[in-house]
Parts: C-alpha cells; structure tokens; sequence
C-alpha cells in the first residue's frame, strides 16, 4: 500500500518538481499551496507524513503543526524550509516536527529523510506507551494496550486501527480510508469484520471513544 504524503509548498515549479519525483518512487501525494488548505487537507484526509514549508500564505508551517498536535494528531512531519537560523529550527521542533530540511536539498536527500521517519512504524511520540485515557496505555511495538492492572493483546487487524485512530485524533476517518489502512493489497475487504474490530476497541477503551459518523465513518476522540 502506497504510503500517503501531505505536501505544502506555494513555489509552484519546486511543488511540482517534489511531487513528481515522490510520485514517481512509489508515494502518494497530496499538494497544496497555501496554509488553509494545509489544514482542510490534514482535516479531511490520513496522511503517513506531512512535508511543511514554512514561510507560506494564510497560515506559516509552524502554526500548521501547532494547531494539528494540539488537536491530538502525531503524524510525523518535515519541515521544508529556507530558514535556517538556531531560533528558527528551535521554532520547529517546539511545534512538533520531526526533521527539517533546508532549501536547497536534493530529492535523494529528503526521500532518505522520509525513509527514516516512515521505518518508525508509529507516529510522533517520544515513548513506545501512550496514554488514551486515565488508566489506559497503549504500547505501540507490542499492541499490548493496559487497562487499570489488566492487559490485553491486540491482534493484527484491531491492533492497526487503533494506530490509526491515534494518529489522527478528532479526525473523520471515511470508511474508504480504514479499508485502505487495514487491509493489505489482495485481501477482501469485510465491512463486517470491520464492525467487528470497532466493537472490539469499543469494548476495552469504551463506547463513546469511537464515535460513529452516519454513512461516512468513525472518529476517534479522548474529549
């Protein structure tokens, strides 16, 4: 399955020059070009890895990143940047980011820099555990999720959507895109299994965690 890229980036010409190369090496990319849009885009889409300019309209990278982890999102993300001083760098690992990247680069270089980041298997976060709730853990290289002094393996299927769910808190998340998340190229999608997997997380983090949206999807909250 094609790993998903946000691209925001108003030079038009190096948009499209980064989107062809990361296209052409397998990726799938969504590219904007100004900071709203960045944030519909983030809103309305599961990205694997958000690519930031900084200095853009409407809205700079730093904010973008700012407003997505205080909603509750740990995508990783790269910031592409002309800036380059010791404060501005400061600026953007304050906000959240996971690499910087200066301009000029080479596109070798930043394919290695994503290669890096997506090898994580996991999102944004400094420790393997994180906290859902009062009493509740969740450790994402085991699946094994804590709950009070009991623990439970999750299995494949409900370990994946949860880790969905976690990088993209307070999101809609389409039925579309659970499928493309959870099923491997070649398996039958069932969305009957896939009542079955919601009703499983429901059952050990609670009902009103995963809030059903009518005939579009689910979304997760910790509110």
């Amino acid at each position: 399955m094609k790993k998903k890229l946000l691209l925001l980036e108003d030079d038009l010409a190096l948009n499209e020059t980064i989107v062809d190369y990361l296209e052409s090496i397998g990726f799938s990319v969504t590219s904007v070009y100004d900071g709203n849009s960045a944030i519909d885009a983030i809103y309305e889409n599961s990205f694997d890895l958000l690519l930031l300019d900084v200095n853009v309209p409407d809205i700079n990278g730093f904010e973008i990143l700012k407003k997505t982890r205080e909603q509750g999102s740990s995508v990783p993300a790269i910031f592409i940047t002309s800036l380059n001083s010791m404060s501005d760098v400061e600026n953007g690992y304050d906000s959240g980011c996971d690499d910087y990247i200066r301009k000029p680069f080479a596109l070798k270089e930043l394919k290695l820099r994503i290669d890096t980041i997506l090898k994580r298997d996991f999102f944004h976060n400094a420790s393997d555990k994180v906290q859902i709730d009062t009493d509740i853990y969740y450790d994402t290289q085991s699946d094994l999720l804590t709950i009070g002094s009991d623990e439970v393996q999750l299995n494949n299927k409900d370990a994946k959507l949860l880790k969905l769910f976690l990088k993209n808190r307070e999101t809609l998340l389409t039925h579309e895109t659970i499928y493309e998340n959870l099923w491997e190229y070649g398996e039958e999608i069932s969305e009957s299994a896939l009542r079955t997997y919601i009703k499983n997380l429901r059952k050990y983090l609670g009902k009103e965690k995963i809030v059903s949206i009518k005939k579009l999807g689910y979304r997760f909250t910790t509110k």
